[in-house]
């Protein structure tokens, strides 16, 4: 104590009357300001620039609203809209309450096995949607799917009762593709954060550990649980390959497929797409919102100098909880994995009743194609680059909305949900324009810089509010003691924020990897003959017809990504990045 009080003495008056706040330079944050104004401000600001050109029949140019108007009298838009909000409100009803209580067991109980079962959420979330729907066709098809193949065999029926091309279906194969995996990767963190103290009080008092779940935990995460929800409500407006595939056969379709309608039309109709892409950003602003005013209007500290961990005993649920969460996180990886893998040594996918259903000619095809090594040294350079730059530099701009006093905070964090509300087809047109019509910018067209960048800013809102969710979690405390001690910004920033925040960030960084290593819609656009990555390979396959093939590269591209999954997982063990202050009981 008389050491820390000599050294605090040892520092000048007007750092110890100094608010113990995040005294970051208002030059730094402004630099950052600049730049999320440039990469994401500017191309949203090209986007509705566009949606307010309008041509007269004379040739003249003028702004006004008539986009707009043709864009909301699109025929069955109202019908996709509320089949949206249908789909959308019924997967989160049943997957986030889910995703809650398996993220609480897996963090905060003694249930055996959670870390072998945490890595099979992991490999749910970083499978690629198309083919893994693929898998669940190939099991659930009513016609030749092997479940209804299999319900005739042992019951004699005519017909069988599953059909994956129904409401039901869609339904099934979002919460079983990565709804529930991504929510619990994106609330662990917060979930390992918590100190157990408040829980323990619960205990004590006689609530019950669901009780204790419902009172205690829930509000006192309600950060990160906003975030969760807001984030899982912008993929789910976004998402349409699910439904692009399923909905067609019951004329099912959804906002996004109708956006991707409009820029399928002959000529593509990109400034009406730009409307119904801008209509996803004003619908979801009062959730933003909301966040960002509860994020900043309550106390959410949960991890201070004293923190400590206490599971939470099952006694005799322990095998029974175990066994209920393996075989659900089985389900949801190796089923739609060994489906996954069977179609790319399928010479017809799907039908298993050919005179010759097996070959090897796909997986031969694909090794020995030119453009594999190419597409693979790019895709790691993009992945790599994009997982390194984004989580500096989303961590920065977490930091500087949550910790620091700078006036322009809100803005900065309002500005990191803008390019996750436009869909990705047109945040990639957006970057086109401005790649070219920025000067200093123009040299890097048609490199994977541009790559990079589509990538980051895809995954900044998932990355910056994940971080927020945890850093709002963090006390004050040891910070506080680092500049009583004489610590810079700079030293606290690096010794003690980030060691604190270290999990999250670990994650953050797979999650950018991953989204980077299977985008394909934000760098549609982008993407040219020297910078074509594994997932636009893909994709071209597919296009082609050519399903086998696409199969083989996507088990290429989850290979990889569980491979830097592992990896990165590695190294934070050996560095030490868990939460510090924290002693498990």
């Amino acid at each position: 104590m008389a050491q820390l009080k000599s050294a605090a003495l040892g520092v000048p008056s007007f750092v110890r009357r100094m608010p113990f706040s995040i005294k970051l330079s208002s030059a730094l944050c402004t630099l950052v300001l600049l730049g999320m104004a440039l990469l994401v401000a500017y191309p949203v600001g090209l986007l509705l620039f566009a949606s307010l050109l309008v041509e007269a029949p004379d040739g003249s140019k003028g702004f006004g609203f008539d986009i707009w108007i043709d864009a909301w009298n699109q025929t069955g838009l109202a019908q996709s809209i509320f089949n949206t909000f249908k789909r959308v409100i019924i997967t989160e009803m049943i997957a986030f309450p889910a995703a809650i209580v398996i993220a609480w067991l897996m963090t905060r109980t003694d249930m055996p096995g959670k870390k072998w079962i945490e890595n099979f959420f992991w490999v749910a979330f970083f499978l690629p949607a198309l083919p893994v729907l693929m898998g669940w066709i190939l099991l659930f098809d009513p016609a030749n799917g092997v479940m209804n193949n299999l319900w005739k065999w042992v019951f004699g029926t005519a017909k069988g009762p599953f059909d994956i091309y129904t409401f039901s279906g869609i339904i099934f194969a979002h919460i079983a593709a990565r709804s529930i995996a991504a929510k619990f990767i994106f609330l662990a963190p917060a979930f390992r954060n918590m100190d157990s103290s408040m829980e323990e009080a619960s205990r004590i008092a006689g609530a019950s550990a669901l009780g204790t779940l419902v009172r205690i935990v829930v509000p006192v995460l309600m950060p990160a649980f906003l975030i969760t929800v807001a984030i899982s409500l912008i993929n789910s407006l976004e998402s349409f390959e699910i439904e692009l595939i399923l909905g067609p056969p019951t004329n099912f379709y959804v906002f996004s497929t109708k956006i991707f309608q409009v820029v399928r039309e002959d000529p593509p109709q990109f400034a009406i797409a730009t409307v119904l892409g801008l209509a996803i950003l004003i619908s979801l602003l009062p959730v933003i919102l909301w966040q960002q005013y509860l994020s900043h209007s309550r106390n959410f500290v949960t991890v201070g100098s004293k923190s400590t961990q206490v599971p939470l005993r099952l006694y005799r649920w322990r095998w029974p909880v175990f066994s209920l969460i393996a075989l659900f996180a089985g389900f949801i990886t190796i089923v739609p994995v060994l489906c996954l893998v069977t179609g790319t040594f399928m010479n017809l996918y799907g039908y298993f009743h050919v005179a010759d259903p097996w070959t090897l000619k796909h997986w031969r095809q694909i090794l020995t194609d030119s453009e594999l090594i190419r597409a693979l040294s790019n895709t790691l350079i993009m992945g790599l680059s994009a997982a390194v730059i984004g989580t500096l530099w989303y961590t920065l701009v977490a930091y500087i909305a949550v910790r620091t006093r700078y006036s322009a905070r809100g803005a900065v964090d309002f500005l990191s949900w803008l390019p996750a509300s436009i869909p990705g087809i047109i945040l990639g047109l957006a970057l086109l324009w401005l790649f070219l019509t920025v000067p200093v910018l123009q040299p890097f067209y048609g490199t994977i810089v541009v790559l990079v960048v589509a990538c980051v800013l895809s995954s900044i809102a998932t990355g910056v509010q994940l971080i927020k969710g945890n850093m709002v979690q963090l006390g004050r405390e040891m910070e506080e003691a680092s500049y009583m001690l004489g610590g810079s910004w700079f030293y606290t920033f690096r010794r003690v924020v980030l060691p604190l925040v270290g999990p999250v960030l670990i994650v953050v960084a797979l999650l950018t990897f991953a989204s980077a290593a299977r985008n394909v819609a934000d760098i549609a656009m982008l993407v040219s003959s020297d910078n074509r990555p594994l997932a636009m390979l893909q994709a071209d396959y597919m296009i082609d017809g050519s399903f086998e093939a696409g199969a083989v590269v996507g088990v290429l591209i989850v290979m990889l990504t569980l491979s830097m999954s592992i990896v990165a997982r590695w190294v934070g063990g050996r560095l030490g990045l868990t939460a510090l202050g924290k002693k498990e009981r």
